[in-house]
């Protein structure tokens, strides 16, 4: 009788011992189940997130003009102006309501990095996601876009930086207008010298540059997808080898200068981008306003910027744009970080450029002048040379673009916006939207 109760015992207890591990497999069942769908959840979160923020960012991709332009014409409203809160607004509405069409009720729309037209919006979305049997966890999921200007993509990226003006050809070579210009008279003084130039490469698409980058992977001789300076359409590769010293001597008197020292045949263009050629307005029609100036330029600056403008040969609406930007033509503004005058030069940058008195407005304004026109023949882009000039010709160098700083990204937006509503072709480029977080 005692071994039967014993065996009875232990029976009854490996049943419950049975019992317990199949509770214990249901209950995680559901456990894994609740997180599961917990993930499911925030998933679908983080999808409308996504979806808010690039919705909300293409609205004011296509409203940003109207934010710079005039707001009324002739004494009546302009019809494209819309106002910075308006803009704003806009944004805020289809970011919130794509969110809601995508199941999130508990949306929170912000514009992070400022500027005269914000071009950052982050959405998040901040809906609990429950677990089953009534339980809850709190949920957060965070998206933000932003509004590109050209040449701010990643190095490498398709279109990171490259011209996308007008062409001309020769020799079946597409370059930029001015290029070919300066390359007919080189052409024609080495055609004098009994020498006939071969153009040999020109423009060259960042794809173009990556096929050539795999076939010889040797960044000193071929520059990686992204950082070729022959994707601004500036560069030329001439030959024949019998003709590099007679470039090297006569080129420069062109404005062609040979880039590196161990590339004889390579010479780029060393004016800027400020001519009509290229789509940018100069000082045509005379006079020192002449017709190039927007209508937001204080009448007092406009024969300094006139002045300046035809001295180092850039675009005076450029100019006026990147004051009106800088200190909105305040010739004793300070930033707090040392900047100062109508064209916030730092005191290092002031002196490199003879610039005794950063408040000297008219000094100023040829200062500005000055170094746009140096940093227009370094960078051979305006969104380039904005950017160098907001951030420093180091950071824009390093990735061969407009880095991927909010304040320097919002810097060329807002000035390449203000060309535009002033109807300046500088400023049309357009902006393009991706999703950063």
């Amino acid at each position: 009788m005692t071994s039967r109760a014993a065996r009875a015992t232990e029976q009854g207890q490996a049943v419950l011992l049975i019992l317990g591990i199949l509770l214990g497999v249901a209950v995680g069942a559901l456990v894994l189940g609740g997180i599961a769908r917990g993930i499911g959840a925030h998933g679908e979160r983080q999808r409308a997130a996504d979806l808010a923020a690039l919705a909300g960012a293409r609205a004011m991709r296509d409203a940003y003009p109207g934010v710079f332009s005039a707001p009324a014409l002739g004494g009546r409203s302009g019809r494209r102006h819309l106002e910075r809160a308006g803009y704003l607004a806009l944004g805020r509405r289809i970011a919130e309501a794509t969110a809601a069409r995508n199941g999130a009720r508990d949306t929170v729309v912000a514009f992070p990095g400022g500027g005269l037209a914000p071009v950052r919006i982050r959405v998040t979305v901040r809906d609990p996601v429950a677990l089953g049997g009534g339980a809850h966890v709190a949920s957060e999921a965070i998206a933000e876009a932003e509004l590109v200007p050209p040449g701010a993509a990643a190095p490498g990226s398709p279109g990171a930086g490259e011209y996308r003006g007008p062409f001309a050809v020769r020799q079946g070579e597409r370059m930029r207008p001015d290029t070919a210009l300066a390359f007919d008279r080189l052409a024609a003084a080495a055609h004098r010298a009994g020498i006939e130039l071969i153009i040999a490469s020109a423009f060259r698409t960042d794809a173009d540059q990556g096929r050539l980058f795999a076939a010889h992977a040797d960044p000193k001789w071929v520059a990686r997808p992204g950082t070729s300076l022959h994707r601004l359409g500036t560069e030329l590769d001439l030959g024949p080898p019998s003709a590099y010293g007679w470039l090297a001597r006569h080129a420069p008197a062109f404005h062609l200068v040979r880039r590196y020292a161990w590339e004889p045949w390579h010479f780029g263009l060393e004016l800027n981008a400020g001519t009509t050629s290229v789509g940018y307005r100069t000082g045509a029609g005379g006079g020192e306003r002449a017709g190039a100036l927007p209508v937001f330029v204080p009448e007092r600056f406009a024969p300094a910027l006139g002045r300046a403008a035809q001295r180092w040969s850039v675009s005076a609406a450029l100019l006026a744009a990147q004051l009106f930007r800088e200190s909105g033509f305040n010739p004793f503004a300070r930033s707090g970080a040392g900047a100062q005058g109508i064209a916030q030069f730092l005191p290092s940058t002031a002196r490199a450029y003879g610039l005794r008195d950063p408040f000297d407005a008219e000094g100023s304004i040829d200062a500005q002048a000055h170094l746009m026109r140096d940093l227009l023949r370094s960078f051979g882009a305006v969104p380039l040379a904005l950017a160098a000039y907001n951030a420093g010709p180091a950071r824009v160098r390093a990735c061969g673009c407009v880095p991927a700083i909010p304040e320097t990204q919002a810097y060329v937006a807002d000035i390449l916006g203000l060309l535009a509503g002033a109807g300046d072709p500088a400023g049309a480029g357009g902006l393009t939207v991706r999703l950063v977080r």
